[in-house]
């Protein structure tokens, strides 16, 4: 059992994970700002893998990955920052990013070294489940690295439950069918798709992502699922501020208090 297995045996609900862009807004801004999100309460930290054409992605996550691979971050550097980051902390971590960029790294070498340096779980959109099932299933396993598929309102209720089967870690749920970015709120047909899922009993937990920028985004999904991810309005704010610590402890009092 790995660190976010065991966040999710104690916390049921109301679960805030936070994305960041490793190398943004500083090349070596990745191990200060885990350290102020775990001071500050948050659950569960996603640390992007820069990447040069991440599709899936809005404007802004796009613009920080831009400006991250300008900075000099790469999955190389990226590792050997996170190489002692279990001395002081203890928050679940997950790498999130496109599968090419692991496949370039090598599939073993990768989970081989995520796991020396005490990363718990892997976010590859693109990395087809079929694959994942066929090819390298047992080398995450092996290396305790729980890996967490995407599902979105067009996804068929047998593919979700086939994602579950898969599934040991939680599954993330894509709030509508475009890409990354904060709303202002949540209509009748996203919150038809958070009751659908919630109605559907799955054995592993969910958290919703894309659209939630401020609390009241965050509560409408935490009466839904387990709760929610927080990316680009995150982002936006570490963009627009001299001063780290201040920014997201400004930032996830809006959340927490």
């Amino acid at each position: 059992m790995n660190r976010i297995q065991k966040l999710f045996e104690k916390k049921q609900k109301d679960i805030l994970s936070i994305y960041f862009t490793a190398g943004h807004p500083t090349l070596d801004s990745v191990v200060p700002i885990i350290k102020e999100l775990e001071q500050q309460g948050v659950d569960l930290i996603e640390i992007g893998m820069p990447f040069s054409d991440p599709l899936a992605d809005g404007t802004v996550i796009q613009q920080s990955s831009q400006k991250a691979l300008a900075n000099g971050m790469s999955l190389k550097k990226l590792i050997s920052d996170l190489n002692n980051i279990r001395e002081d902390c203890q928050i679940p971590l997950i790498l999130m990013g496109y599968f090419n960029t692991v496949l370039k790294y090598g599939i073993d070498n990768f989970c081989r070294d995520i796991s020396n340096i005490g990363i718990d779980g892997v976010i590859l959109p693109d990395m087809p489940l079929e694959v994942y099932e066929k090819e390298y299933k047992t080398i995450f396993e092996e290396n305790n690295i729980s890996v967490i598929f995407l599902i979105s309102p067009n996804t068929p209720d047998v593919r979700i439950k086939k994602t579950e089967s898969l599934s040991n870690g939680f599954i993330y749920a894509v709030s509508t069918a475009s890409t990354t970015g904060a709303t202002k709120g949540f209509n009748k047909d996203n919150e038809q798709y958070f009751e659908r899922l919630n109605n559907m009993k799955l054995s592993i937990p969910i958290l919703i992502g894309f659209g939630i920028s401020g609390k009241e985004t965050f509560q409408q999904v935490c009466k839904y699922n387990a709760g929610g991810i927080i990316g680009s309005a995150f982002v936006k704010v570490l963009d627009n501020s001299n001063d780290i610590k201040q920014a997201i402890k400004g930032f996830i009092s809006k959340f927490l208090n």
